[in-house]
This record gives C-alpha cells, sequence and structure tokens, in this order.
C-alpha cells in the first residue's frame, strides 16, 4: 500500500526535512505540500535541495487543503496546529511538529506557552522508557503522534534509562545544551543573523524559562521518577547550522554501584538501532550524527562529584524532530522501523 501524504509548512526547515526523509520512501507519495506567506511558489524555490520534488508547488494551508490524505504532517510554529488538527478528524494518521499536542497538564501549558491548550497525543520518541517499557508500545497503531522537541527528547533520552533504573537522582538534573540555530526555525530574526551567531556563543531561556523543561519532567516522570525532578536548563546558540551537544548531569543515587549504573544505560539501549551508548571513556560529537536518526551518548561516572554525566549528540533537524517523526509513523503504520531512515552520518 502506498499512502498519501500532505506535509505542511514545507518551505521551513522541519517541514524540509521530512520531505528529505520521505522523499527516500517506499511507502510513501507526497502529494500535497503548504506554507502560509510562501503559498502559489514552487517548492523547489525554498528547498533547492530536494530536487527530486521540483514538481510540487506550495498550497495554501488551510483544512480543506490537508484533507483528504492518508497522513498529514504538520511543521508549523508553536500553537498553530491546533487550528488544522481539529478540523482533521478524517485524516487516519496525523502528526504534529509542534508544540500543541505534547503536554498532558494545561497549567504546565499556560506556564510556558499560552493560548489555547489542546489534548495530548501519542509521545514521538520510541525508544523512551515508560511505565516498564518502552514509548514504541504506545506508538503502535496510533493515529495522532506527537513529535518530540528536539532539545527535550535529546536530555530525556540521556537520563530516563538512569531514571528507570532508579541509579540516578532526578531531583538535581543540570544540563547545558549547545544547539545550533536551525532548531528555532527559517523566520527571520535579528539574534540568528550570521553576524549575530558566529564566533560566538550565546546563551538563551536561561533559569528555567525555556519551553521543553516541563517537556522533560514529563517524560522522566513516564520513566519513572517519583517525587520532585529538579531541572535547570541552560541551552547556548553556538555557529553550526545543525546539532544538539547535551551534557546532563544527576546526582547518583544512594548504594548505586559503577556497574549497575552503566547497566542501566545498556540494558535501555543495546537493541536500539537509533540510540546507542559509545564504550566507556568515549564521547560523541554532533559531526557525528549530521544526516543521520542516531542519538550517540557517552557515559562517564564522576565519584568525587557523586554524580554521573551523560553526553548526547542528536540532529536536530533528523532524531531531533522530523527522523522521530517518520521513525513513529512507522511504528503506527506497522512498517519497518528504521525505513527511509539512516544511521550514518554525514562527514566532514
Amino acid at each position: 500500500m502506498t499512502y498519501s501524504v500532505a506535509v505542511s509548512g514545507a518551505s521551513g526547515y522541519a517541514g524540509g526535512e521530512i520531505l528529505r526523509i520521505l522523499a527516500a520512501h517506499p511507502d510513501v507519495e507526497i502529494r500535497t505540500v503548504t506554507a502560509h506567506s510562501n503559498a502559489g511558489q514552487p517548492l523547489i524555490q525554498h528547498q533547492p535541495h530536494l530536487r527530486s520534488l521540483a514538481h510540487l508547488t506550495l498550497s495554501e494551508t488551510s483544512p480543506e487543503v490537508l484533507a483528504g490524505h492518508d497522513i498529514v504532517f504538520l511543521a508549523l510554529p508553536h500553537g498553530q496546529s491546533g487550528q488544522y488538527t481539529d478540523a482533521l478528524g478524517d485524516t487516519p494518521l496525523v502528526i504534529d511538529a509542534g508544540a500543541d499536542h505534547r503536554l498532558t497538564t494545561q497549567a504546565e501549558w499556560d506556564r510556558f506557552y499560552g493560548g489555547d491548550f489542546h489534548e495530548p497525543w501519542a509521545y514521538g520518541v520510541p525508544e523512551l522508557a515508560v511505565d516498564g517499557g518502552k514509548q514504541r508500545d504506545r506508538l503502535v497503531g496510533a493515529n495522532r503522534i506527537a513529535a518530540p522537541g528536539c532539545n527535550a527528547s535529546t536530555v530525556s533520552l540521556s537520563l530516563a534509562p538512569g531514571v528507570a533504573a532508579g541509579v540516578i537522582d532526578p531531583s538535581d538534573i543540570v544540563t547545558m545544551l549547545a544547539v545550533g540555530p536551525s532548531g528555532a526555525g527559517k523566520s527571520l530574526k535579528t539574534n540568528l543573523l550570521a553576524s549575530e551567531i558566529l564566533g560566538t556563543a550565546n546563551p538563551y531561556a536561561v533559569g528555567g524559562t525555556h519551553r521543553h523543561i516541563p517537556e522533560i519532567a514529563q517524560a522522566l516522570r513516564g520513566a519513572g521518577a517519583g517525587g520532585r525532578i529538579g531541572i535547570s536548563f541552560t541551552p547556548v546558540l553556538v555557529p553550526m547550522a545543525r546539532g544538539i551537544l547535551a551534557t546532563s548531569t544527576a546526582p547518583i543515587a544512594p548504594g548505586a554501584t559503577d556497574e549497575q549504573i552503566r547497566a542501566a544505560w545498556e540494558s535501555a539501549y543495546g537493541d536500539e538501532t537509533f540510540v546507542q551508548l559509545l564504550p566507556a571513556g568515549q564521547f560523541p560529537r554532533t559531526a557525528d550524527v549530521i544526516g543521520a536518526n542516531t542519538a550517540l551518548m557517552g557515559l562517564a561516572i564522576d565519584r568525587d562529584a557523586n554524580r554521573v554525566t551523560v553526553v548526547t549528540a542528536v540532529d536536530n533537524l533528523v532524531k531531533g524532530t522530523a527522523g522521530a517523526a517518520v521513525q513513529s509513523m512507522n511504528i503506527a503504520l506497522g512498517l519497518p522501523e528504521g525505513t527511509a531512515l539512516t544511521v550514518n552520518g554525514v562527514a566532514p
């Protein structure tokens, strides 16, 4: 069976990455691409690297245009997906790359986003520990999927094994992320101009204000965190187009041995294709995951500080967003999970 697909926000970074992956997918046909201000223009004008999709023209984003497809991907700014998802009740599978359907509580939505709150959907991080199993089980047969926030899924995947195994204390998590500006989207912003980011590192959303914090806490609660979850989250823009390097630390739980700590991550990811724990003493670079649907992580046990440190690298546009969305789509449809996705990065 070939599934018909529409992709909204197709002129942006996330929409373009979804299209790049789907262009190589043998089970889908990309029939419709939509945009807002760029409607009526050739897709290739905004995504010149997608040569195989040069025949497509951007349509206006509307429920009428998106309806009638087997699968709809929404790659829209936060707060804009809900108006379309409410009107796509007859669409067999809808995948939202925005935040509108990620959070389970309205109070957290109101605090970090604001605007209308929409029901939570199945969370699109298959490898994430949840209730003694994996989120993958909840994606089987799903018809509504919320793709993750790139920073949120990176930190959650980094620490969930330790939470699930009870070897770290989630009440004092500290995470610092070096991130590329493509995670902020394609809209023109002064702080993202090349002259503003080249040759410098710029912190933002400091002091508990980043919107991905409640998403991380939600994921870690699902992994088994009881009691208080404390997250000090500091992202820093660095001059690389793509990528996240997240360094996350948490206290070692009383009585946890070094062997138990490493075994927690080995058990969680030893059989996973797209989340890989590196050998002891090795740590990833963002260069190793560019273009790949892979999260690479290194684990260190610092007994002097009594903390576990996990360093994880992802491509924010692939494993962080579009790759996670397509991987989740494959699971929902009963297709091989890795279809159209690669573990191989691009170098140099």
